[in-house]
């Protein structure tokens, strides 16, 4: 069994603004109400969300053996988190400026498994981050983490949204398990909602994909509605940037997650591939590749 206070310290230790713990168990309502969302056709080009449902909702089928989530969350917020100039052109989402979070926070959970390893020597764990059939957001919501908002992100009260999410999913036995928030949410604030260029978030904290530019711009191409991309090459922060929440909350701790790049001070249109793969070569916006962003600055 493993002291949930040490594993809160070892979270924070390696770089985590927040932790939490959960059991084991399946996700019964959350897995209805995902069923539901792509019934609606919601998820659009997403069609990998189509497979493995069972596992998403019940990680004792992803990974066997387990008995407790730790859930992480480490802030990503930056001076461009809170918004670009208007008119701007060549926007990108500012989690994207960073070096790639996949592989930054996997290594952040690797260490934290290896610290949780000095007193549980027979740890065995698998590590996510966005990568995987995981409920991160649902987990997050148990943990403690903060509550789903308008625009279907978490929102914790001191960090806001700007939040990327881990888990380490393990064997072990934790001594105390987390509980969700209590009386906390958005209120009657509809921020997120009404600055949505094109009024992508529904009216039941879900997203239709098919007009949210961060899907448009960076998932597989959609032949359905064209959208305004409203000057965003890769992703979309403008749901966030406007959250009450992220226009307190303190900028981001860990030197990880600094900016690499002003996206406004670059010529995308003239980029060579191999200026794209210096000034982004470790970054998300590789998913996408350049010539599908200089497509997007014409949307």
């Amino acid at each position: 069994m493993i002291p949930k206070k040490f594993i809160t310290n070892a979270a924070l230790t390696v770089g985590f603004d927040l932790v939490g713990v959960v059991p084991v168990e399946p996700l019964e309502r959350e897995r209805n109400r995902f069923e539901e969302w792509l019934l609606a056709g919601n998820h659009s080009s997403l069609s990998y969300l189509e497979r493995n449902r069972e596992k998403r909702f019940d990680a004792s089928l992803l990974v066997e053996g387990s008995r407790s989530i730790v859930v992480c969350a480490v802030s990503y917020l930056s001076p461009f988190s809170r918004g670009y100039s208007e008119g701007a052109v060549a926007k990108v989402a500012s989690y994207a400026l960073a070096r790639d979070y996949h592989l930054t926070i996997k290594a952040m959970l690797s260490e934290l498994a290896e610290r949780l390893k000095t007193v549980a020597p027979d740890l065995k764990y698998r590590a996510f981050t966005d990568s995987a059939p995981v409920a991160e957001k649902t987990l997050a919501v148990r943990a403690g983490l903060g509550w789903i908002g308008r625009q279907s992100l978490v929102v914790n009260p001191k960090f806001g949204t700007m939040m990327l999410l881990g888990e380490l999913i393990i064997n072990e036995v934790v001594d105390e398990y987390s509980e969700p928030m209590r009386d906390v949410g958005c209120g009657s604030c509809r921020a997120c909602v009404d600055n949505c260029p094109n009024r992508a978030i529904l009216d039941n904290r879900l997203i239709d994909t098919r007009r949210c530019i961060s899907c448009r711009t960076i998932e597989r191409e959609w032949e359905g509605e064209a959208v305004d991309f409203d000057g965003w090459i890769f992703g979309c922060d403008a749901c966030q940037s406007v959250c009450p929440f992220n226009r307190h909350a303190p900028l981001h701790r860990n030197p990880k997650f600094d900016p690499k790049f002003d996206p406004t001070a670059i010529d995308w249109a003239s980029l060579s591939e191999e200026e794209f793969s210096k000034i982004a070569g470790d970054t998300p916006l590789t998913r996408a590749g350049l010539e599908r962003i200089k497509g997007n600055l014409r949307r």
